[in-house]
């Protein structure tokens, strides 16, 4: 079975990624008063993938959060400081 984009897996998106991100990702696309699947269209991503992201079950993937950020408007990624 091959996953296209995001694989995901029970773990929160935490990693790379602000604690409210699932959060900040649905208030901005219902502020474009976009549907998960007019989000995951603009990203090419399965509306699945949406729906993980915003339920904070998706692993983070820098590509498929900065298609998001582009579309909905808003940073989602933070630089990690090693």
């Amino acid at each position: 079975k091959k996953t296209a984009g995001a694989v995901i897996n029970m773990r929160k998106l935490d990693e790379g990624t602000e604690p409210d991100t699932p959060r900040q990702i649905q208030r901005a696309r219902l502020g474009k008063k976009m549907s998960q699947p007019d989000l995951a269209n603009q990203i090419n991503q399965r509306p699945q993938v949406v729906s993980e992201y915003e339920n904070g079950k998706a692993v983070p993937n820098q590509t498929v959060l900065a298609k998001m950020e582009k579309a909905i408007g808003v940073k989602l990624r933070v630089k990690i400081r090693k």
